[in-house]
């Protein structure tokens, strides 16, 4: 990164870099101070930006909530969890580093899952997988037949 800073004393500048395969680095994005995202208007008042970050949480605890509920049940649990996170993070400097850290790790976790011996070693591992739940769906099927599990004693 250009930091436009020759000499001591100078202020550095941010450049828009553009990467090898001409995608904008996300420098500014990236780098934004952590800390509230409220409206300036809100943030020059203590009372009304502290009903500001009341409500910010509510809300954000409502969807995480609602999140936590999806984990069980049908829906998209964890991507509503980290949609509350991210209404957290528009308030709240840890909401930030929680999902800064988060966004890291997931990255981490595709590049690894892209390498060639990963993805021989997951493939190898569902097949193995399938094998077992064939063979054991198989020994029901001999030992029982086409009969639920909740009606064997109706046999």
């Amino acid at each position: 990164m250009n930091t436009g800073s020759n000499g001591a004393g100078e202020i550095a500048a941010v450049s828009d870099e553009v990467k090898a395969d001409g995608v904008k680095a996300d420098v500014a994005r990236d780098e934004r101070g952590l800390g509230s995202r409220a409206p300036e208007f809100i943030k020059a008042r203590r009372a009304l930006h502290v009903s500001w970050q009341v409500g910010v949480f509510v809300v954000g605890l409502a969807v995480v909530g609602v999140g936590i509920v999806m984990l069980p049940l049908p829906g998209p649990g964890w991507v509503v969890i980290f949609g509350g996170m991210a209404i957290w993070a528009t308030e709240f400097v840890w909401a930030q580093l929680v999902l800064r850290w988060t966004k890291r790790k997931v990255t981490e976790a595709a590049q690894r899952a892209l390498d060639p011996k990963v993805r021989r070693r997951n493939i190898a591992l569902t097949v193995i997988g399938l094998v077992i739940v064939a063979v054991l769906v198989g020994i029901y099927l001999w030992k029982f037949g086409m009969v639920m599990p909740w009606k064997l004693k109706d046999q």
